[in-house]
C-alpha cells in the first residue's frame, strides 16, 4: 500500500473531523441509527492501533429504554457525589452543566478492555501493562472521529462507580470498562467545546505544552487550579 499523503480535500476532512469533534450531551435527536451506520462506526473502532495487536476491546450496545434508565440512575447517584466535592460557587456551576445524554441518545455503547486478551505475556505490554487500556482508548477515538464524519454525535460519560456499572451489565472481573458512550444523530454542535462555551475551562495554549528533548530544568510544572 503506498504511503503517499492524502489529497488536499481528504486531509482537510481528517483535520475538520478532529477540530470539530464535540462531546455531545443535550443535542441528540431521537432517530434510531441505521444498522449499517452503527457497523461502520464499530469497524472504525476495531481498526484502531493496539499494542501487540491484542485488540482488547468489546462493545456492549444498549438500546432498551429500561436498561438505559438503570444506567442513568447510577450516573445520577455518582453525579450528586461529584457535585458535593466542589466548593459552593463551583458546585453550583457544576450542577448547572448537562453531563450526559444517556436517555436522550438512542444508542449507548459501553467500550470495555479485556485485560487477559493475548495471554500472560503480550508483545509491547511486558513493561507497560496499561497499554491494553491505552489501546482501547484509541478505539474510542476512532469511533468518535468516524461518528463526526457521519454527522453522528458522541458523548463520553465518566461519572459512575465502575463496579456498579459492571454488575449491571454483567461485565466479568477481568474486563475493565474504559468508556460509556452516548451515540445519536445531531443537527447542531457547539462552535467550541461546551465546557469552554459555558465558562468551565478554556483550551490550554499549545506552545506552553511543548518541550524539546525533555522536561526543562526548572521549567514550568503543571499548575493545579483548585476548584472552588
Amino acid at each position: 500500500m503506498p504511503a503517499a499523503a492524502f489529497g488536499a480535500d481528504e486531509r482537510a476532512g481528517v483535520y475538520r473531523a478532529i477540530e470539530t469533534r464535540r462531546d455531545v450531551r443535550n443535542e441528540f435527536l431521537p432517530d434510531a441509527l441505521p444498522a449499517a451506520l452503527v457497523r461502520r462506526l464499530l469497524e472504525a473502532a476495531h481498526h484502531a492501533p493496539s499494542v501487540g495487536f491484542m485488540q482488547p476491546w468489546n462493545f456492549i450496545l444498549l438500546r432498551e429504554r429500561e436498561r438505559r434508565e438503570a444506567v442513568h440512575r447510577l450516573f445520577s447517584h455518582a453525579n450528586d457525589e461529584a457535585a458535593a466535592m466542589f466548593g459552593d460557587e463551583r458546585g453550583r456551576a457544576y450542577r448547572a452543566l448537562k453531563l450526559e445524554g444517556i436517555l436522550a441518545a438512542p444508542l449507548n455503547i459501553c467500550v470495555t478492555c479485556d485485560r487477559t486478551r493475548g495471554g500472560r505475556v503480550v508483545l509491547g505490554k511486558t513493561h507497560n501493562p496499561e497499554m491494553d487500556l491505552y489501546s482501547t482508548v484509541c478505539a474510542v477515538q476512532n469511533l468518535w472521529l468516524a461518528a463526526r464524519a457521519e454527522g453522528v454525535g458522541v458523548g463520553w460519560v465518566s461519572i459512575y462507580h465502575a463496579d456498579e456499572l459492571k454488575a449491571l451489565l454483567n461485565v466479568p472481573d477481568h474486563v475493565a470498562i474504559v468508556a460509556y458512550l452516548c451515540v445519536g444523530y445531531v443537527d447542531q454542535l457547539y462552535a467550541r467545546p461546551e465546557l469552554a462555551e459555558k465558562g468551565w475551562r478554556e483550551r490550554l495554549p499549545l506552545d506552553e505544552l511543548i518541550f524539546e528533548e525533555g522536561w526543562p530544568e526548572g521549567g514550568r510544572e503543571t499548575a493545579v487550579t483548585p476548584d472552588e
